[in-house]
């Protein structure tokens, strides 16, 4: 005999910004997750994928070993039964964690959880609390491509790489014991025209940074509610992909002059939009990473974080020991783990 619940159990914890609808809870956001303990030997869960592109997972932590479940593109707008583990050590407490691997390569609607014993009281969430806005280092964009430390990426990858679980921001949460929402998208800019996320209609943080369903792939736009998450501690980590020019399709542009101005203008407008939900004296972190990058980028961000303090608000600058400087292409998981052990003892200072 199974024991079925739906999406809108208090039996279940959800992390990230997921839209919590009774017909299904929907994820868009990388890293978001929903989490169960139970008693049984089998785990499966009930749900509606649509894929977009590439080679798409979803990640699952049973009892604290992680691997992935994979999705079908026949399947696509099919309810779906998907089984999660069995075999599992009866009448036992076992606890799982299935979470959205990758960013806007699909979307999908969680309908609920199955097991052949019963389920337990949620988890409880964790007391600490942070929460990114980035691009493809924050979402784990090749991330599990080890054999490429320091090296550009494999020429096709197809998102097979991609693991949100391995990126410095989750390593960091989890190294403070804390939950993290991860606002962050591959090829993202700060300013509309530019970057490389949804190319050719570019798609930009500034118009995303408040969203729950932010692209058009998974359904209409809607807004998220600050307020059913609120962070200890902010991270903002923009300024990779600013250099591309949508409307020219040419890395172009050249952090100086007016364009400096504007992108440091709309930096700070969206750090104050963020800031307004949360309460006064929240730190602010801004960062970039260890993919090589023009230092003229780092200097814009030193100077919006002395214009926000300026301002009253608790802005930090963060440069990582190999700054600008450690890849060419995207940090895998020992890299972002170095940047994670460093932004660790960074936030432990301001925690």
């Amino acid at each position: 005999m199974f024991t079925f619940i739906s999406s809108t159990a208090p039996e279940i914890l959800y992390t990230g910004r997921i839209d919590r609808q009774p017909g299904g809870a929907h994820f868009y956001w990388p890293g978001s997750n929903a989490r169960v303990r139970f008693t049984g030997t089998t785990l499966s869960c009930e749900l509606t994928a649509d894929i977009v592109w590439g080679t798409v997972c979803l990640g699952l932590v049973v009892d604290g070993r992680l691997s992935r479940v994979p999705l079908i593109r026949a399947n696509n707008g099919r309810r779906t039964t998907l089984l999660l583990a069995d075999g599992l050590e009866p009448d036992a407490p076992h606890e799982a964690m299935l979470f959205k691997q990758l960013d806007c390569s699909y979307s999908y609607a969680l309908h609920g959880f199955s097991t052949d014993g019963a389920f337990c009281d949620a988890p409880e969430a964790e007391p600490l609390r942070l929460e990114f806005y980035g691009d493809s280092v924050t979402a784990g964009a090749c991330v599990e491509a080890v054999d490429y430390v320091g090296r550009t990426d494999p020429c096709s990858n197809d998102a097979c790489y991609d693991n949100a679980w391995w990126s410095y921001a989750w390593q960091t949460a989890r190294n403070l014991g804390a939950s993290c929402h991860l606002t962050a998208q591959g090829g993202i800019a700060v300013l509309p025209h530019t970057g490389y996320f949804h190319d050719p209609t570019q798609i930009a943080m500034d118009e995303t940074w408040d969203r729950l369903c932010y692209f058009p792939e998974a359904g209409p736009y809607s807004r998220w509610d600050f307020s059913r998450y609120i962070p200890h501690a902010v991270v903002f980590a923009l300024g990779q992909n600013d250099h591309h020019n949508a409307l020219t399709g040419k890395d172009d542009l050249v952090c100086e002059g007016e364009y400096r101005a504007a992108w440091k203008r709309a930096y700070e407008k969206i750090a104050r939009g963020v800031m307004a939900h949360y309460p006064e004296g929240t730190p602010l972190v801004f960062i970039t990473t260890l993919i090589r990058h023009e230092r003229a980028w780092d200097e814009a961000i030193a100077e919006i974080v002395e214009e926000l303090r300026a301002e009253g608000l608790n802005a930090h600058h963060h440069l990582f020991a190999r700054n600008g400087d450690g890849t060419n292409g995207h940090p895998r998981i020992p890299e972002q783990a170095e940047m994670a052990e460093e932004l660790t003892a960074f936030l432990k200072t301001l925690l």
